[in-house]
């Protein structure tokens, strides 16, 4: 799920700038130009095209080689089986202490390029720099690339082919088979035993959580988001993950009145307890308020989750691969069957 800043964000695209944009981005495209094309063309693959989901068909003279993408995406193509065709990321990828977001899961956050680090952060000059073939990005919204700027996102993407795959609206196994099926079309084994052995830990966890839920059923589980000023409650209808939870019995509280594109309803402090709930899914990102944090909140102490210690960290940008996703599943199959009936 977007954060909620980043959500209203997605809705309010302006118009693209225009006049000199153009002409900085062929700059730009023409510093390494040469370099460029010898990568392209020296990794003898022939030709290459991916339809991705707006959709669109993208192509490229070679198969691309220089790959730049969001870091949950990065880390998904990784954990399928690439590496060093992965040169640069942008979006959250280490925290103040230097250590590794949990997005960033298996990708090497010290042998990439970092263009951004939070939510409007993309350098265009250091995206250049690294001469890429391709750029990967989720995509939450129709024609809304995830962590691109749209103040200078006509200048990025003049620079690479660009593949978005969806990440709302469908259940988290869609964007995980969209990500495998990128990432074997640029090169990586999906029979190698990393990938083979992930889905298979993925497979048991979800029936993990399917027994979980009829060992232990009735648990109403609701999954949350907070900031200093409003409890976010996010919508299992939107949101590909808690979408994926629900078709395996899960029961996930449905928020009533839903703020635009429909990812979750806002909720003063003082109404945190309109949706009675067993268990609480917490963001657990860097930039939503966790438990230390919440306890300063009242009515947060006053939830009956919260009070029976019955809330747990939720990863609402999941790394959309079976490594990335197993231990989620395998994280609310053990929190379902420790919940009590508390509603």
């Amino acid at each position: 799920m977007p954060d909620p800043v980043s959500a209203r964000r997605l809705s309010r695209r302006g118009l693209l700038a225009a006049g000199g944009a153009a002409a900085l981005a062929a700059v730009l495209v023409g510093c390494g130009r040469d370099e460029a094309d010898k990568a392209s063309t020296s990794n003898g693959s022939g030709s290459w095209s991916f339809t991705d989901d707006r959709p669109e068909a993208v192509t490229a003279p070679a198969r691309p080689a220089r790959v730049v993408a969001f870091t949950g995406s990065a880390a998904a193509l990784v954990d399928f089986g690439l590496g060093r065709e992965v040169v640069g990321v942008f979006g959250e990828t280490k925290k103040a202490d230097g250590s590794k977001e949990p997005q960033a899961g298996d990708l090497d956050v010290e042998s990439v390029e970092i263009l951004g680090n939070v939510w409007g952060e993309f350098s265009v000059e250091k995206y250049a720099a690294l001469r890429p073939e391709l750029l990967v990005t989720h995509m939450y919204d129709p024609g809304a690339y995830w962590y691109v700027p749209d103040e200078s996102k006509d200048k990025i993407l003049p620079l690479a082919p660009v593949v978005t795959i969806t990440t709302a609206r469908v259940p988290m196994t869609k964007p995980i088979e969209r990500y495998a099926a990128l990432a074997e079309s640029l090169g990586a084994d999906l029979s190698a035993p990393k990938v083979t052995d992930a889905k298979a830990r993925f497979e048991a966890a979800a029936e993990a959580v399917r027994q979980a839920v009829k060992a232990n059923p009735g648990i109403k589980v609701l999954a949350a988001s907070g900031s200093p000023d409003l409890f976010y409650v996010s919508n299992p209808k939107v949101s590909t993950d808690l979408m994926y939870f629900a078709e395996l019995g899960v029961d996930i509280v449905v928020p009533t009145k839903l703020e635009s594109g429909d990812y979750f309803e806002a909720l003063s402090w003082e109404n945190a307890g309109k949706f009675p709930a067993d268990l609480i899914l917490l963001d657990n990102r860097s930039t939503a308020l966790q438990p230390a944090d919440l306890a300063a909140k009242p009515t947060w102490t006053q939830l009956p989750a919260v009070q029976a210690g019955q809330v747990t960290g939720w990863d609402a940008v999941p790394r959309f691969s079976y490594a990335g996703a197993a231990p989620l599943l395998e994280d609310l199959a053990k929190a379902i069957q420790g919940a009590k009936k508390l509603t």
